[in-house]
């Protein structure tokens, strides 16, 4: 595509992207100051307009080279509806005395001095912790937000002749136009259904144009005493091209002690809610094969535009998704799109607000309903649907999560949203902490009926059963500090009344270890120490917990034996230890005799098998077979072990090991098929091998002979299967 017609594309998906972005500032300004009366419903329309311009000139000229549209957000614009009736409604003397002016003075300082916090954020790099918010809380104020920009709008849907606050609609019943109401039930379901009907149009435009549709006509039609007003119906307030003469007015007067928490506070946080909201935008519209921003930049440059715009009398800004998508749908490429839907914002409010002061309030109102809708959290409405399942924890996590949300929430509008923010906040880290000093052992158990995947003779599976339960298996999940630590402890204590020959701890879902955490573990290895008991920790190369270990100096401590890759292995290493006290169940090789696929043979029988079989020996680390090789052999071990792999990529898994007196690859003499894992020896081995030609051989000169070593491989798989279901059992229990 060449330069002009790029040029082109980025002109035309400016104009578009400004005819949905300058009803949503008209109606987000309105909305910020709707509490100051009827005189600032225009102040506050074009309010809004003059922040979206000024805020998209100054973030590309800081260096933003995408295609965003940056304009009023729900979030930080219900702050500042609220803080703006917060403050006409305060009985504070400074306030009483300086009237609409000092609320004025005192809100510009704040969208002002926010901005330089945002901006401050973004310079010492907090956009990457600010992500790290509590959600609940956000989802809370977001859920406030949504509810009472929905409300807010009950004036002008009703159609009253002055603004009247949400609260007192049901006292003006009487005074309630039908007709408005109608066309707003219109102009809502146009906009929700937009996209179905006219997928290639904004939907906001779909709608503000059959609300000025259905209410001019109505006009027409000599039905004006049944409608409401228009944006700009009443005298507009008069303010100036600036802020600067009301920052003046409060340095210079006598109350800038008083009202300094109030502009402090809300400054601190309307920059956290505008941080966390740009960022959240941010992300939401990239596209799949841009480039992910940089949220602190991003900070750097909305901190200055929002400085900018309360210079100029103006709100604070963000990224609005609507008009970003219709910008980049329409086909701009570039930020020339920017820069044209700022001028034609410019024109907007210099030029043509005298035709767009004529928008029906109505129209502008339904429309912000619908966008109040969708701005309600799905993450906590899918959150209550989680409270009539799962098990008793986690509807118990999901309760405390939904009580911040609706504690926010109601704080937002009941008490003041500085407040709500900030309580918000401290009630989820509160919940933080009580989490996180919970235990974090995630399930223990026992290994009397859960053996590791190593293959064992009869005697040993049934000697395994019944001590196996000295081997105690500890899963831990989450962080492992300082709060967390001391009450593992105690846990493992109180579980090594039992007699204990060895604990595990399965490391591998803990999430982070600090340095209290590991000398938790070393407290614990030295206990067990003292007790003639054995630590085993179960932790992979690569995992957060490795890694920590290592940079703790844990492994040398704990040293290299005392940890395996993964909890089989350790319990394998565990029976071992067990076994070794049992002369009579560990020798070098045993006879072929007490094999278990052999133990029902007779001497006669079992000499004809062994006519039909070959000793093969091994050396660690040889491979028997792979994956895929023909099968054409059954192996019996007498010495040694060998594990089964299922090989991947990166890795592999271990399947099975098998020890003296198992066999493997006996699929080979009941399908022919090809070997479904690979075996590798794991120390030297001895092996007596049935090939499939030499089975077939016997099978014709002593099927009786075949017929019972058939009988016994069913007899060991069927052994293999019953454990495999038990252990199943014991861990889904």
């Amino acid at each position: 595509m060449n330069p002009l017609s790029h040029a082109r594309n980025d002109i035309f998906g400016g104009l578009v992207s400004a005819a949905v972005a300058i009803p949503l500032a008209m109606g987000y300004g309105m909305f910020a100051f709707a509490a100051l009366g009827e005189d600032y419903f225009a102040y506050g329309a074009l309010a809004g307009i003059a922040t979206a311009c000024v805020v998209a000139v100054v973030c590309v000229l800081l260096g933003d080279k995408t295609t965003t549209i940056y304009a009023p957000r729900v979030t930080s614009t219900f702050f500042l509806g609220l803080l703006i009736y917060g403050l006409v409604h305060s009985d504070m003397p400074a306030i009483t005395t300086g009237g609409i002016p000092l609320i004025l003075a005192t809100t510009f300082s704040v969208v002002l001095l926010g901005g330089a916090l945002q901006a401050l954020f973004g310079l010492a790099r907090l956009g990457t912790l600010i992500k790290f918010a509590p959600q609940p809380v956000m989802a809370g104020f977001q859920n406030a937000a949504a509810a009472l920009l929905f409300l807010v709008q009950l004036g002008n849907v009703c159609g009253f002749d002055r603004n009247i606050p949400f609260m007192q609609v049901p006292q003006h019943l009487q005074s309630i136009k039908p007709l408005s109401v109608a066309i707003a039930a219109v102009t809502f379901a146009a906009m929700w259904n937009a996209r179905k009907w006219l997928p290639k149009v904004p939907p906001i435009v779909v709608g503000i144009v059959t609300g000025c549709g259905l209410y001019y006509l109505g006009k027409l039609a000599g039905l004006g005493a049944y409608l409401g007003p228009v944006v700009a119906s009443g005298r507009r307030a008069d303010i100036g091209l600036t802020a600067f003469p009301y920052f003046t007015a409060l340095a210079r007067g006598g109350d800038l002690a008083a009202l300094a928490p109030t502009v402090l506070g809300g400054a601190l946080a309307l920059a956290m809610i505008a941080s966390i909201d740009a960022l959240l935008c941010a992300k939401l519209v990239t596209a799949p094969n841009e480039p992910r921003r940089d949220g602190n930049r991003l900070l750097v440059r909305l901190g200055v535009g929002n400085l900018a715009a309360a210079c100029i009398g103006g709100i604070t800004s963000g990224i609005n998704i609507g008009p970003s998508v219709a910008n980049r749908a329409f086909g701009a490429r570039t930020p020339l799109s920017v820069l044209v839907n700022a001028v034609a914002l410019l024109i907007a409010g210099a030029v043509a607000f005298r035709w767009l002061g004529q928008i029906p309030r109505v129209a502008l109102s339904a429309v912000i309903m619908v966008i109040a809708v969708q701005h309600f959290d799905l993450w906590s409405l899918r959150l209550a649907g989680g409270l009539r399942r799962g098990p008793a924890a986690y509807r118990l996590n999901v309760a405390l999560d939904l009580a911040v949300v609706v504690v926010v929430a109601v704080l937002s509008i009941a008490l003041n949203i500085v407040s709500a923010v900030f309580i918000g906040v401290a009630i989820a880290i509160a919940l933080f902490v009580f989490r996180m000093s919970r235990s974090i052992i995630r399930r223990s158990y026992r290994c009397g009926a859960i053996h590791s995947r190593t293959a064992r003779t009869a005697a040993e599976r049934v000697f395994l059963d019944r001590a196996g339960d000295a081997i105690l298996v500890v899963e831990l999940q989450g962080a492992l500090f300082f709060g967390t630590g001391e009450k593992m402890l105690n846990d493992i204590d109180a579980a090594l009344r039992r007699e204990t020959s060895c604990v595990i701890l399965d490391l591998r879902r803990l999430t982070e270890i600090d340095s209290t955490g590991a000398s938790a573990l070393l407290e614990l290895k030295t206990r067990l120490s003292q007790q003639k008991k054995e630590l085993l920790l179960a932790v992979a190369d690569g995992t957060t917990a490795m890694e920590r270990l290592e940079n703790f100096g844990m492994l040398s401590l704990i040293g290299d034996a005392g940890i395996l890759p993964d909890v089989d292995r350790a319990i394998e290493r565990a029976e071992n230890d067990l076994l070794r006290t049992q002369p009579r169940l560990h020798r070098e090789e045993i006879p072929l005799a007490e094999a278990g696929v052999f133990a029902h043979f007779n001497a006669a029988d079992l000499a004809i098998v062994e006519q039909y079989l070959w000793r093969v020996s091994y050396r660690p680390g040889d491979v028997i077979f792979r994956e895929g090789d023909p099968g054409n052999e059954l192996l019996v071990v007498t010495k040694g072990s060998a594990s089964a792999y299922l090989e991947l990529p990166n890795t592999n898994i271990r399947l099975a090991t098998f020890a003296p007196g198992t066999m493997f690859g006996e699929l080979a003499l009941l399908d022919a098929g090809a070997r479904s894992a690979t075996v590798v020896a794991d120390e030297d081995l001895v092996c007596y091998a049935l090939p499939t030609s030499n089975f077939t051989a016997m099978a014709a000169k002593f099927p009786t002979v075949v017929i019972q070593l058939l009988a016994a491989i069913g007899r060991e798989l069927s052994g293999r299967l019953r454990t495999a279901n038990r252990t199943i059992h014991q861990l889904e229990t």
